[in-house]
């Protein structure tokens, strides 16, 4: 694809968001935001026993880039494992949005990323504390590692 071809594509998801809205029954949402630029995410996961991703969505205001990146994570990461979701980088959205059109933008277009990726860390350590009896605010020594 050329420059045009992926700003057209990141136009696409910023005007017409995939699962854009809050997910009543996730398994976890959690907020994160770039405090330098105004961008604000929230990304709600439902996860499976299997610890695979069943559904994820979205809610946020900022950039067109940001707001973008929360569609593609957004329709991404459904399927996933949470591992897999984990070996997920930087490198993944400046494929998916082209490296020239966000390569002086990368922390707006991999906010969404970062945040899930969170959000599966947070949803994974309260399985772990559930299952070893803990209170929240223990961590559970697997998890330290």
């Amino acid at each position: 694809m050329d420059r045009q071809d992926y700003i057209d594509a990141i136009l696409e998801h910023f005007e017409s968001p995939y699962n854009k809205g809050r997910m009543e029954d996730a398994s976890i949402d959690l907020g994160g935001g770039n405090p330098g630029c105004g961008d604000l995410i929230v990304m709600y996961l439902k996860i499976g026993d299997d610890e695979r991703i069943e559904k994820a969505s979205f809610e946020g205001e900022g950039c067109t880039i940001s707001q973008a990146g929360g569609s593609i994570i957004s329709e991404m990461i459904e399927g996933m494992t949470i591992d897999e979701l984990k070996a997920l980088g930087t490198d993944t959205m400046r494929e998916e949005m082209g490296d020239d059109v966000v390569k002086s933008r990368v922390r707006c277009a991999t906010l969404a990323l970062g945040t899930a990726q969170a959000a599966a860390d947070a949803w994974r350590r309260d399985q772990w504390r559930a299952a070893d009896g803990l209170d929240s605010a223990e961590t559970p020594e697997r998890f330290e590692n």
